[in-house]
């Protein structure tokens, strides 16, 4: 069984843009999370795909491989696909490349075990909502699952909404997932719904076209990178914990 990791690095990026290879202690963002990708043992490999030559260079640079991809993707589920045209595989892990803060064991959790590399297989991580501003704040995707971890719905407002009782939980998306190459392509080619028109939420292209999305629960450190005030708190973050060598990266 081949496992291919993927880092998806789009550069126009509307409220930080060249965020991937922002400076995080003298290293680019985007190796934060090659190195918490590049020790697992079930990954065969690792690459990031990107659509822009500045993020390519900074790859060949810190000797990490990369693809370039075309800059016409509307989703970063479009860019997947098009690595896995290129790369074959019998899964392929997304952790996307503004999460820094991910945790290796965090990202093994969403490794397959028991599935079929042919079939139609889609699992995403999420993690519990600590902050109650979070549950307000519509860049943090909420889900809303069944008993046995398939997704109900996903939404950027609080779901569910807790009229019957506030003994509940919300969990939130994190941009960790597994996919098999023929979700990849189902995923290309399906139509765009409503909701995931409305939501803005891509992941809704397999929901609304009858499709499951797996879900596991995880303890994750997570802190997607989208603005220059979350970046701040990223360099804060890392800064305190890690020891780092002298390196100079522009």
């Amino acid at each position: 069984m081949r496992i291919i990791g993927i880092i998806p690095a789009r550069y126009n990026s509307s409220r930080l843009p060249g965020k991937p290879i922002a400076n995080i202690h003298g290293r680019p963002m985007v190796w934060w999370v090659f190195q918490k990708m590049k020790n697992i043992p079930e990954l065969d490999e690792v690459i990031v795909a990107t659509d822009d030559i500045r993020i390519k260079e900074v790859c060949d640079q810190m000797e990490i491989r990369s693809i370039m991809t075309s800059n016409s993707h509307k989703t970063h589920l479009d860019r997947l696909y098009e690595v896995s045209t290129i790369v074959d595989a019998d899964f392929y892990i997304n952790v996307n490349g503004d999460e820094p803060l991910i945790e290796t064991e965090a990202i093994r959790k969403i490794l397959p075990t028991n599935v079929d590399p042919n079939s139609l297989y889609v699992a995403n991580l999420m993690t519990e909502l600590i902050s109650p501003l979070e549950a307000v704040d519509f860049s943090k995707i909420k889900i809303a699952t069944d008993v046995n971890g398939y997704g109900l719905y996903l939404a950027r407002s609080p779901i569910p909404y807790p009229k019957g009782t506030s003994d509940f939980t919300f969990k939130k998306f994190v941009g960790v997932q597994c996919f098999t190459k023929s979700a990849l392509e189902f995923c290309y080619n399906a139509p765009r719904g409503p909701i995931e028109a409305a939501e803005d939420i891509d992941e809704f292209r397999f929901l609304e076209n009858g499709k499951r999305i797996k879900f596991v629960e995880a303890k994750v450190t997570t802190l997607s990178v989208d603005t220059p005030k979350d970046l701040d708190k990223v360099r804060s973050l890392i800064g305190e914990h890690v020891g780092l060598e002298e390196y100079t990266y522009e």
